[in-house]
């Protein structure tokens, strides 16, 4: 357990608070097609989902991300403190190819004042998620 002095507000803090980069961090992302199928997208904490690669190795129309107050109604969880530990069957989870790379990561621990620190390899295990390259390029200043 990797406790926080306060609520954390972004990965960033987050980050801070467990003294660890974010790279090593799990960001979360909850998305639904048009047909209401769920996805729970994670990637390192210093990227950013791309809803558009979710979709295509979904294969969907569309896809968009859930509210707020959905995230909490569905999951139980609210944004920020979304684990992939701990999911209704009906949300289909997939990690970032470059996940795989890490040898642990931390991940919320569903609240806002810890995160959990696990080999890479235990949280797949648990997590059984599809891998593919979700993250956007990043661009350079």
């Amino acid at each position: 357990m990797m406790p926080h002095s306060t609520p954390a507000t972004s990965i960033d803090d987050a980050a801070k608070q467990r003294g660890i980069s974010s790279q090593i961090m799990l960001k979360t992302l909850l998305l639904r097609d048009m047909g209401g199928r769920l996805f729970l997208a994670c990637v390192p904490g210093d990227q950013q989902v791309d809803p558009k690669k979710v979709r295509a190795y979904f294969n969907c129309r569309r896809t968009t991300c859930v509210n707020a107050e959905e995230v909490v109604h569905i999951t139980g969880f609210k944004p920020g403190t979304l684990t992939p530990l701990i999911l209704p069957e009906s949300i289909t989870t997939i990690f970032d190819h470059s996940v795989l790379q890490l040898p642990e990561v931390t991940i919320s621990s569903g609240s806002d004042m810890a995160g959990i620190m696990l080999r890479t390899e235990d949280v797949i295990k648990f997590c059984k998620p599809h891998f593919s390259h979700i993250t956007k390029a990043l661009s350079t200043p």
